[in-house]
């Protein structure tokens, strides 16, 4: 079978399964999992781009993604005018003491290298930066505390935070990899994952900024209001001749306008990832990451370009998480879980082919497929393994209870498998 042929057939799998989803399980099941299938094959290009091609360890994902959602709020969200009025000023300056104080300190650093004197800017920088941050916060979040209390956004079009959320991202990633990408690939592993959660936790306690764990929801949508489409009577005509109610049709309507704009997004960053694969660019990366030595001797700055791929890869996290906030419209902090946007994603990229654009597509496709079918499945699936245990029998209630496990347990067994038949993933790098 040669490879052109295995990749169309693996795709063919896929689509089979989420058509047949759709006939069996509902249409508004099948473009759900249509959806986060198309934001969970971008997220897995980006990492591909970082490991299958470079060899970088990233396990900070759930950072950029974080990232890229909170871009759209602060993009997208009106201006609260009350709480800029009461402390915006303040906690912006705020923002650029803290700023100025941390360049300062490596500017003095690099050109006196008195530790105490860089100690002493920095001690005196905290305490200006706290005296104008504290009162403008507490300002901030006093106003209308149930409903806002934070400072909202631009009120920009949604789509405009996707391009913010990459550019975020890629920020963040440009200061992580000044920081870590020198270290080794373990120890890089560990900053990233610290600094993610540095990410995450100052999203759930700045309420000014994100609201924290109040959450911001009613994100505005790019796609229109379903009572708007409902109250239409062209598309309840439409509707109609299709024998669907109007309600059902705006759900699926909405779904389906979001299929388009981030399938759109997928092809264009899956064709730049192809092209940046087989350019030069692309085949000095993958000789980097085969033997950095062999690269270093022949005058390749291997520091420089693991941060290029490191700000590329994190880019596009960054763009797949502002488009997962504006699927689910609304932005809730603590749901950022290293299980969901870290693990999940790297069996996707190693169950799909690392190094292989379309394999770390199809896993994006295949593997989110499975998470939600066995949520749907599973309790059936149990159901039916212990019928021949008596109602009273504890085996039988331990397995009922343990149902919500199985996600868990059929991911370990689905990887285990492709690595014992397949170990360079279903759509192997050429």
């Amino acid at each position: 079978m040669t490879h052109s042929i295995r990749t169309l057939g693996m795709f063919a799998i896929v689509a089979t399964l989420i058509i047949f989803t759709g006939f069996a399980q509902g249409w508004d099941l099948a473009l759900v999992i249509l959806n986060m299938g198309l934001i969970s094959a971008i997220m897995s290009l980006g990492v591909n781009l970082q490991w299958g091609i470079a060899g970088l360890f990233n396990v900070g994902i759930m950072g950029f993604v974080a990232l890229g959602g909170m871009a759209v709020m602060l993009t997208s969200v009106p201006p609260v005018t009350e709480a800029w009025a009461a402390g915006g000023a303040r906690a912006l300056l705020a923002l650029v003491i803290g700023a100025a104080t941390i360049v300062g300190a490596v500017v003095l650093w690099k050109s006196t290298r008195n530790r105490w004197l860089v100690l002493l800017v920095m001690v005196v920088g905290m305490i200006v930066y706290r005296m104008v941050r504290d009162p403008g916060v507490d300002a901030i979040e006093a106003v209308n505390p149930a409903g806002t209390g934070y400072l909202g956004g631009l009120g920009l079009p949604v789509w405009i935070g996707w391009m913010v959320g990459g550019l975020l991202a890629a920020g963040a990633a440009w200061i992580i990899g000044k920081t870590a990408l020198g270290l080794r690939s373990d120890y890089l592993a560990i900053a990233t994952l610290g600094i993610s959660e540095i990410i995450i936790a100052v999203m759930k306690n700045e309420e000014w900024l994100t609201r924290g764990v109040k959450n911001v929801t009613g994100l505005p949508r790019p796609v229109p209001d379903p009572i708007v489409l409902q109250n239409d009577p062209a598309f309840v005509e439409r509707a109609a001749s299709f024998g669907l109610e109007p309600t059902a049709a705006s759900t699926l309507y909405i779904k389906l306008s979001y299929g388009v704009m981030f399938a759109v997004v997928l092809v264009i960053l899956l064709v730049l990832a192809q092209l940046a694969l087989k350019s030069p660019w692309g085949r000095m990366m993958r000789a980097i990451r085969d033997n950095e030595t062999s690269a270093r001797a022949m005058g390749k700055n291997v520091t420089y370009r693991h941060l290029q791929v490191f700000i590329l890869g994190s880019a596009i996290c960054g763009i797949a998480g502002a488009m997962m906030t504006t699927l689910d419209g609304q932005l809730i902090p603590t749901s950022y879980q290293p299980l969901r946007y870290t693990f999940l994603i790297w069996v996707m990229v190693i169950v799909g082919g690392s190094g292989n654009n379309l394999g770390a597509v199809l896993g994006g496709f295949l593997i989110w497929f499975l998470w939600v079918q066995v949520e749907v499945v599973g309790p059936g699936i149990m159901t039916w393994v212990t019928g021949w245990l008596p109602a009273e029998s504890w085996l039988r209630g331990h397995l009922m209870d343990s149902v919500q496990h199985m996600r868990l347990l059929t991911m370990g067994v689905i990887l285990l498998l492709v690595l014992r038949f397949s170990p360079r993933g279903l759509l192997p790098e050429r």
